[in-house]
């Protein structure tokens, strides 16, 4: 696969006992501009397979223009290799087997003997083929637990370094702000809080199994404009800066991530792969980062092609590494002009050592430069014997999914034991009953990959891996009852005809469970997932008109949502009986779904985003200034979701009581302790998420009038009484001022706990005192908790 294999140099860079930093400096002086470059690019071999239809992304093949063959794009060595396992439908020893030739090839193609790093992507679980589908990042959000985060993180990390790959794109830290757009099923929510503390923790999980994490999208993504995926984003500075930026920080700081990945979205004019404050004052100088920044897929090529910040790829190229972009995914394409500018004076070669230094440093960590003189070349380890599917994955699936489920609504019909419908007839009605690919999210190997197939290329209905359906679940169950099952309506397209049939079918029946929702694709081949963003929040399809049919026959109805954004539920919630939210819960979701309704399990997942009442004039999350929330008649628009952030019942009852300060006036660099008892007042065990709350009753800039400072999960027995002691510094009431500085300001602080921010039954409050204190450097970023 290579043309004349070089003579093999060894030096310093291969001496273990030396530092990273040290191995790479010595490597980087012995390289020739050719060999530099090539360590800042990447090759990605679309391989065609016959069988699939349609392109990866739209406007590939011009994106694309300009990419080598393999055999001429390893010359002098190679940065990435893209997706070998994750592009088409191939076992671990037939992805090894691609993996280890490619990786020879890269090896014998270059003086240094130097490999590539893989990547794939990691988002729902490894995007491989039978690799474990996890619940997308949004039910992260919703079970409020970091630890069982970074525990799936960790077996998503053993899997992928299993097999050979050292780096995955994952984590998503958009906050949502519009949730039209497809990508919402990606996010972890609408809280900065939440994303940052849940993301931090699968960043550690991952790269605790050698697999470098990838922040993405770096950054204001979430926020285009209409909520169209690419769409510009206009938001003010502060907002970028409080908001946005939060999440980013934290995994930066405390999480040591290893790698970031720009946005496309260009933000007020200024587009991220090429923005110099974004790429380095901020991310690098500001928060002290020194892992590399990857491009998102095209976007140096956008620079030229979408943004017209460029006159061509040459010129995309520069403005990219100047601005701290170190390595061009998928494919080197303009950055394969790069020693050429440095020859011809357009760029300095210092801005290519630059980049250079992260990626040969990380390389060094990972062990890609590990061998003494006479040794072998360097192989990637596989396992070709893993199981990327074993039950211990799946019984953590099964949990996460579990613990994410949300109780939105009951009236008591919850839950509905088997002994209870022993001998009655439960009507099954809706499109995701009985499809399991409406249990996964968008970059999930099914939907991302082998969607692209003809029905019936794969095992278990197509999608490569065992997934108990609901309605297989529901029978299983409830067998000693009668389950009935109606289709009712399809997702992707509107079509009433069965309507009326579904309907007849509820009308006899002592329960009706009706699953609607959306199905993942990209690109507009789905209602949810990159590129499937959407004019309003109705539920796709003919499914609100499938609902109001099932509600009309008087039969109890529970809904069963099963999506990758929140829906209006506004005019159905009201009638039915119960109403359970699932964010895209995984292979294992079926399973779960049916052990919360029969009560197998308690309900404990909360709201990571509010469900709005009415499909159109959304807010952008609660976190609003009062002008943002409902104005009392000035606007008729009433943005008040129908459930808000945090929401979430159990089937059991918790009382809040006792909130206490510990001191009632606060130096602006100083700390209190906030604490809530709280009690399990039914006769059921549950996990109650106990949520802080802060409002800053005057200040110098409009300020949100309820944001989450801290939250804790706490397990709680019936009857039983446990305390949760925040830990709340002065630094987490700070914010960007009149001037564009973080400042802490003195004055007053409200704090609220309850169990969501639409019900905080406790308040009281503190004072801030002293000067005004500008933050200037490194900061508290989170709330701990312990429990008593």
């Amino acid at each position: 696969m290579t043309n004349q294999i070089p003579e093999r140099i060894t030096g310093p860079w291969n001496d273990t006992s030396l530092s990273a930093a040290e191995r790479a400096e010595a490597l980087l002086a012995r390289m020739t501009l050719e060999e530099k470059v090539s360590q800042l690019g990447s090759h990605w071999e679309m391989r065609e397979d016959p069988d699939t239809q349609g392109e990866v992304a739209p406007m590939e093949d011009a994106m694309s223009a300009g990419k080598l063959p393999f055999e001429s794009e390893i010359l002098d060595g190679e940065g990435h290799l893209t997706r070998t396992y994750g592009t088409v439908a191939l076992s671990v020893p037939e992805g090894a087997a691609d993996l280890r030739q490619r990786q020879a090839a890269v090896v014998a193609a270059n003086r240094f003997g130097i490999p590539a790093i893989a990547h794939e992507e990691c988002l729902t679980g490894y995007t491989a083929y039978q690799a474990t589908v996890y619940p997308t990042s949004l039910a992260w959000g919703a079970t409020f637990d970091p630890e069982l985060i970074e525990e799936m993180a960790a077996a998503i990390g053993a899997d992928m370094a299993a097999t050979g790959v050292q780096q995955g794109l994952s984590p998503v830290l958009d906050v949502v702000r519009d949730a039209r757009w497809g990508r919402v099923e990606e996010t972890i929510g609408e809280d900065p809080y939440v994303i940052g503390t849940l993301a931090t923790a699968y960043v550690k999980g991952l790269q605790s199994a050698g697999i470098i994490a990838t922040l993405k999208h770096f950054a204001g993504y979430a926020a285009s404009r209409a909520a169209r995926n690419h769409a510009p984003v206009h938001m003010g500075r502060r907002e970028l800066l409080d908001m946005i930026f939060y999440p980013f920080e934290l995994a930066v700081r405390e999480g040591k991530v290893g790698s970031v990945m720009n946005s496309y979205a260009d933000i007020d004019g200024e587009a991220p792969a090429a923005s110099h404050w974004l790429l380095t004052e901020v991310l690098r100088e500001q928060w002290g980062f020194e892992g590399t920044v990857v491009a998102d897929y095209w976007s140096v090529a956008f620079l030229e092609k979408m943004h017209h910040v460029a006159a061509d790829q040459a010129e995309a190229a520069r403005l990219a590494v100047s601005a701290g972009l170190d390595v061009e995914l998928p494919h080197t394409g303009g950055y394969r002009t790069l020693a050429q500018q440095v020859r011809d004076g357009l760029l300095e070669e210092s801005v290519l050592d630059t980049s250079l230094r992260r990626v040969l440093r990380q390389k060094a960590e990972l062990g890609l430069l590990d061998r003494r003189e006479g040794d072998a070349d360097w192989e990637p380890s596989i396992d070709e014997s893993v199981n990327l599917d074993s039950e211990s994955n799946r019984t953590l699936a099964r949990t996460v999914a579990a613990k994410s489920l949300v109780l939105l609504k009951n009236d008591g019909v919850l839950p509905a034991t088997a002994d209870s419908l022993a001998g009655k007839r439960i009507a099954v009605v809706g499109p995701s009953a009985d499809e399991p690919r409406t249990m996964m999210g968008c970059y999930s190997f099914p939907n991302h990959v082998l969607a692209k197939y003809p029905a019936g290329t794969f095992p278990h209905k197509g999608i490569g891996v065992p997934m108990p359906s609901v309605l297989e679940s529901l029978r299983e169950t409830y067998s000693e009852a009668e389950v009935t099952y109606s289709y009712g309506a399809p997702i992707v397209s509107y079509d009433d005809s069965e309507i009326a049939a579904a309907a007849e079918s509820a009308a006899g029946a002592d329960l009706a469970v009706v699953t609607v929702g959306d199905l993942a694709g990209m690109f507009g081949a789905g209602t949810s997932g990159e590129g499937c963003d959407v004019a309003d929040l109705k539920l796709p399809g003919a499914q609100h008109e499938l609902v109001e049919a099932v509600l009309a026959t008087g039969t109890p109805v529970v809904l069963v949502v099963i999506s990758g954004r929140p829906y209006a539920l506004g005019g159905l919630a009201e009638r039915c009986a119960a109403i359970v939210q699932g964010f895209f819960p995984g292979e294992e979701g079926g399973p779960a779904i049916v052990d919360l309704l029969s009560g197998a399990i308690e309900p404990t997942g909360r709201l990571p985003i509010g469900v709005p009442v009415h499909p159109g004039g959304q807010p952008v999350g609660y976190i609003a200034a009062p002008l943002g929330l409902n104005s009392q008649g000035v606007s008729n628009l009433d943005p008040t979701p129908l459930y808000p952030f945090g929401h979430g019942l159990s089937y059991t009852t918790v009382e809040y009581s006792d909130l206490t300060v510990s001191q009632a006036q606060v130096p602006v660099d100083g700390a209190v302790e906030v604490s809530v008892t709280l009690t399990n007042t039914g006769e059921r065990p549950t996990e109650e998420v106990a949520q802080l709350y802060f409002g800053d009753r005057v200040a110098s800039v409009a300020r949100p009038v309820r944001q989450l400072l801290g939250y804790s999960k706490v397990a709680l027995a019936p009857g039983q009484s446990r305390t949760v002691t925040f830990e709340v510094h002065a630094d987490r009431f700070a914010f960007t001022g009149v001037h564009y500085r973080r400042i802490v300001e003195p004055g007053a602080i409200d704090l609220y706990a309850g169990p969501s921010v639409g019900e905080l039954p406790l308040q009281a409050e503190v004072t801030l005192i002293g000067e005004v204190r500008e933050i200037a450097g490194q900061r508290v970023l989170t709330t701990p908790a312990r429990v008593s």
